[in-house]
């Protein structure tokens, strides 16, 4: 159960990984939350994954999340009549609304939402920016671009706009169809592409509702625009480092994931780092050091979680990867560097008895060598805003709800458990003694931080902070 560590690690499931015994090696090597990215495979690939998860998480006695990640747009030009052209630095090239196939001068564009939003000076990027597009001229079914840095582009690459909010929803109809597979199916997490604005993630909410938590892909110059907004709106966020360095200049990227993660602690919502992060272990069964470097800054930098991409879903070394981002996270948080690090991060409490509990609590385990501090919370709450802080100590979350136990698997120090209903403060605190010391996090001897809200099974009512005291020899298992 005890993984002796804070920062979560999320794997992506497919190919190289659809077996339970693979699934259940990647849990033992540190999985705790699987995406299920839902730009491949089919609804019968996902369905018989998700079984095989829920399957392992009896097996393993612990909660384990499933994140669905729609694919949102996907913005491409059409085909070419050679299949393939290079475009020459300088050379004049027109995008339309034309189906016909292309040639080294235009190409189809069947996009007119882009043609909306463009204006002269617009930069457009193709395959992944490997050829950049500068907007000459533009009207209401036509672009005239001048090439900035030309190259060859064959059929149906993928185009970003990176300097233009589009007149688009993020929601496709396929995400629409998929995302009503995956509330049936009961995933934990609705992760969302191509966000642009808060109001994205508040259409999103209109369809999700309370049957899952929500989370904003950050891919979009727009959105670390509106980023307080988007990350008010979001139940977690993701920093999508693949489409985000391809619309902005590379150097912006490591200083724009440290304002998001920042943003997301001062609000207290779980953040992901994702994309690359040991991407040469798709093909290689270690990291180089500059990945390993990649993994250990987000840690230090407060991250929730860090994920795996193509290294566990398609990759040739699935555990190995996910052992090696066990092994960094491990390596990072014994480091006394690290909690320097988060103690300098700290946000400021908010004015709520929910914040002041968990400030309070933050300093009593650091003055008192607490060994664990236990939370119940019936809808995650107050597990998350003891998290917020940072505390020297793991985090019981203890949840009568096991939908939440399963959202809880992303927030950082949290250990999420299955507990019966509360009905009094000494209940409370006989079941706190049970679950820290039959799970390994106590024994006699140790004393516990219990954080709570009376009455109990009521959200947001977090105003109650207890110490309490295992004696030795004392009997729980």
């Amino acid at each position: 159960m005890h993984r002796e560590r804070n920062a979560k690690v999320v794997a992506t499931l497919g190919p190289a990984s659809s077996s339970a015994q693979v699934i259940r090696a990647l849990v033992e090597a540190g999985a705790d939350l699987f995406r299920f990215n839902f730009s491949h495979g089919s609804h019968a690939d996902h369905r018989a994954r998700f079984d095989i998860v829920r399957a392992v998480e009896k097996e393993v006695g612990r909660p384990l999340g499933v994140l669905m990640d729609l694919q949102g747009p996907k913005l491409r030009v059409g085909t070419f009549a050679e299949g393939v052209v290079t475009l020459e630095s300088g050379a004049h090239f027109r995008l339309d609304l034309d189906a016909t196939p292309g040639d080294a001068t235009r190409a189809p564009l069947l996009h007119p939402e882009i043609f909306a939003a463009l204006r002269p000076g617009a930069a457009l990027l193709i395959d992944d920016g490997r050829v950049h597009l500068e907007v000459v001229d533009c009207g209401a079914d036509f672009a005239e671009t001048r090439v900035v840095n030309g190259g060859e582009v064959s059929n149906r690459k993928g185009v970003n706009v990176p300097s233009v909010v589009l007149p688009i929803s993020p929601l496709t109809e396929k995400d629409r169809a998929d995302l009503a597979f995956g509330l049936e199916l009961g995933v934990d997490w609705v992760a969302l592409s191509f966000v642009q604005r808060a109001k994205d993630m508040a259409e999103l909410r209109s369809l999700v509702g309370n049957r899952a938590a929500i989370l904003a892909k950050l891919e979009k110059p727009s959105a670390i625009e509106d980023l307080k907004a988007i990350v008010e709106h979001s139940d977690a966020i993701m920093v999508a480092r693949g489409d985000l360095g391809v619309e902005l200049p590379p150097e912006r990227v490591p200083g724009i994931q440290k304002r998001i993660i920042q943003c997301c602690r001062d609000a207290g919502r779980p953040v992901i780092v994702a994309t690359h992060m040991l991407d040469s272990m798709v093909h290689a069964p270690v990291p180089t050091r500059a990945e390993a470097s990649d993994v250990a800054t987000a840690v230090y930098d407060g991250a929730d979680a860090v994920m795996l991409s193509a290294e566990s879903a398609s990759g040739e070394y699935p555990v190995e990867a996910v052992t090696m981002m066990d092994r960094i996270i491990r390596e990072v948080e014994g480091d006394p560097y690290y909690r320097r690090m988060m103690e300098a991060s700290q946000p400021q409490p908010q004015k709520t008895s929910a914040d002041a509990v968990c400030a309070a609590l933050r300093e009593v385990t650091r003055v008192l060598g607490i060994a664990a501090t236990v939370t119940y919370t019936s809808s995650g709450y107050t597990s998350l805003r003891a998290a917020r802080e940072r505390p020297e100590t793991p985090i019981l979350g203890l949840t009568p709800h096991l939908h939440v136990a399963r959202r809880l698997t992303l927030a950082w120090g949290v250990y999420p458990l299955l507990s019966a209903d509360i009905h009094g403060v000494s209940d409370m605190i006989e079941h706190a003694k049970y679950a820290a010391v039959c799970n390994g996090f106590a024994r006699g001897g140790d004393r516990l931080a219990i954080v709570a809200g009376i009455p109990f099974a009521r959200p947001g009512t977090t105003n109650l902070l207890h110490l309490a005291h295992i004696e030795r020899g004392e009997v729980l298992c």
